[in-house]
């Protein structure tokens, strides 16, 4: 697991997410401390975040694809 002073700007999408999924999966069995469980879980949150920061850009840069392209076609006509 990456060490809580990593950045979220500094994980890639596909890095924050695998170390979510290992975040969930060790809160899912179990056998830590209540300490240790609730790092996980802070941990697990900021890992969420970068994901969900990751996710909007690229739904942004998805949305502005499509509406270059519809003016295009609409330019054409």
């Amino acid at each position: 697991m990456a060490s809580g002073t990593e950045t979220g700007a500094a994980l890639g999408y596909e890095e924050a997410r695998d170390e979510l999924v290992e975040v969930v999966r060790r809160l899912e069995a179990g056998g830590t401390t209540l300490e240790e469980s609730l790092a996980l879980w802070e941990r697990g949150e900021e890992l969420a975040k970068v994901c969900r920061h990751w996710l909007e850009g690229a739904r942004a840069r998805l949305d502005a694809s499509l509406a270059a392209e519809r003016e295009a076609e609409e330019s054409e006509d």
